[in-house]
């Protein structure tokens, strides 16, 4: 099996090396990892791509690949050149949740959405933060090894429409053995914003650990500590 693997953060994130550790934690030997990820940061940029211009690209060392692009930009040079014939495409480890209304703008869930659109299945990871929890990476193949096995084995018997996924791990205490799991809907509730004009300049509050939630959605499972696991229906999505 061949996966493409990208993310939002750029090619230097330890979340992308924590991807391609947790990929070959769950299946061994039994994958080929290309990597495709942006040449630096490129967080909500939503499905952003870049006309105009050719993308420049860079083997930072073998399989691995950076593109002066979006995320979005990532999947197309990974499917079309760099990874052609891909069975599946990873996205993250996002560093900060992609829950909610979040998928909107989330670099993150387009490249997976991308990918998804071209038919391939996809799967987008994000971890949840919260500043009076660790930022450690090293528990994530332990987190992610049961879905990632599910995801891969999923995406070789569902054919009715591409596999499109959303997984956001927690913030707790992380040498936490393993959170529960749970597979729930995505909360479109909105965000609430505060915006503020002052002289020259407009800008926006808004409380991301105190957003509005509705029971048993992914913005509350996720918060209230479990990993949450959002199966998205590309047609319901797009529409």
């Amino acid at each position: 099996m061949k996966l493409l693997i990208t993310n939002d953060d750029g090619i230097d994130a330890p979340g992308l090396a924590a991807l391609v550790e947790s990929v070959f934690y769950a299946m061994g030997d039994n994958v080929k990892v290309i990597v495709v990820a942006p040449d630096r940061g490129r967080s909500e940029c939503g499905h952003s791509v870049t006309t105009g211009r050719p993308l420049a690209v860079k083997s930072v060392r073998p399989d691995w690949f950076q593109i002066d692009g979006t995320p979005v930009d990532c999947v197309r040079a990974g499917l079309g050149v760099l990874a052609k014939g891909a069975n599946a495409v990873i996205s993250g480890v996002n560093a900060g949740a992609n829950l909610g209304v979040d998928l909107h703008v989330s670099g993150t869930f387009a490249a997976a959405r991308e990918a998804a659109i071209s038919g391939i299945p996809a799967l987008a990871v994000s971890h949840y933060r919260r500043p009076d929890i660790e930022k450690t990476w090293d528990h994530v193949p332990r987190w992610t090894k049961e879905t990632i096995e599910e995801f891969l084995q999923t995406s070789r018997q569902r054919q009715d429409a591409p596999l499109l996924w959303n997984l956001n791990l927690p913030a707790i205490d992380p040498t936490t053995q393993q959170p529960p799991r749970v597979r729930c809907d995505v909360d479109w509730e909105p965000m609430t914003r505060t915006a503020h004009h002052r002289e020259s300049e407009i800008h926006f509050e808004s409380d991301f650990h105190g957003r509005p939630r509705k029971p048993g959605l992914d913005v509350e499972q996720c918060f209230g500590g479990a990993i949450t696991l959002s199966d998205i229906r590309l047609d319901r999505h797009l529409g």
